[in-house]
């Protein structure tokens, strides 16, 4: 596996197991997603406890991102943040690296949902984190920043574009932060990629489609943040790429590449040609000589944009 900064074999039987589910419609709501799980309508199941494995996922495949990202967040913050927010913490991948990072630090989680909030405890819990370094608050940041003490350092992984009024709550984070204090919004700048532009069956280019598919229907959409957050009051120090990639795929990525592609099918069947979709479903087949879960031929590649701003 390989991973670069820019300026500017499957477990089969669990792989089946986990997704021999029904396809469902997608739903659109606000919480956030780690170091940045794929988002909108690509992702985002009716249950929560779904999204969770999803964002759970995500980071299972992508992780090694998150250490890129945090250092990157240590050489633009404070030398010794003393409380961090994570803001739309989601499953608590991005509270948990932090917290890594930053050993000395409180960890503020904050997210709407309780499902995903219940998930964030049970992860602390497994890698150990104390409740002096965890604090865990629900919160509808669309309405209110909650009231916690003033912060050095805040991090928006891919929740930041889910909120209706993201200057709102790019003031309020402004308000909550330290003088000299550090925001750092990561988005991912591209929906992870798996397949071979040619696999064999159907015609090439499927997931190019699937992604030109989701592009059309708004997933994976954020703006260029740097304006908003020099409206909001913030000096920007820096932006940056990151990007991962590993041929082969390890297993752990099968799955992804399972369920993204399952996300797929389900949220944009209508706007993939016939042919497509039989690829997809002889690709998402729970066994046979074109089944996903079978393929020794998949890579993986993504990469997060990060935004740093500090505030004067």
């Amino acid at each position: 596996m390989t991973t670069h900064s820019h300026p500017h074999g499957p477990d089969r039987e669990q792989t089946r197991e986990q997704h021999r589910q029904p396809h469902h419609h997608q739903q659109h709501d606000r919480h956030g997603s780690g170091v940045g799980a794929p988002h909108g309508d690509v992702h985002r199941p009716h249950d929560e406890s779904g999204w969770a494995d999803m964002l759970d996922l995500d980071a299972e495949v992508f992780g090694s991102l998150l250490d890129e990202l945090t250092d990157w967040v240590r050489r633009h913050g404070p030398q010794a943040p003393r409380r961090i927010a994570d803001v739309g913490a989601g499953t608590g991948t991005g509270s948990l690296a932090l917290a890594r990072r930053f050993e000395a630090a409180e960890i503020v989680a904050i997210d709407n949902s309780t499902v995903l909030l219940d998930r964030l405890r049970a992860a602390a819990a497994s890698a150990g984190l104390t409740a002096d370094r965890l604090h865990v608050v629900q919160a509808d940041l669309e309405v209110a920043w909650p009231s916690i003490d003033a912060v050095d350092v805040a991090w928006a992984a891919s929740s930041l574009h889910h909120f209706a009024d993201p200057d709102h709550v790019l003031r309020d984070i402004h308000a909550a932060l330290n003088p000299d204090g550090l925001l750092v919004v990561v988005e991912m700048d591209a929906l992870p990629r798996f397949l071979p532009d040619d696999l064999g069956i159907g015609r090439p280019g499927l997931e190019a489609r699937c992604h030109e598919a989701a592009a059309r229907a708004g997933g994976n959409a954020y703006p260029d943040w740097r304006p908003y957050l020099e409206r909001a009051g913030f000096a920007m120090v820096g932006q940056h790429t990151f990007t991962i990639e590993a041929s082969p795929a390890p297993p752990v990525a099968v799955r992804y590449a399972y369920a993204l592609l399952s996300r797929f099918r389900a949220a944009f069947g209508e706007r993939l040609a016939a042919d497509d979709l039989d690829t997809l479903d002889r690709l998402l087949a729970n066994d046979g000589p074109d089944a996903l879960v079978d393929r020794r031929d998949l890579t993986m590649r993504s990469g997060r944009t990060a935004w740093a701003a500090r505030r004067p």
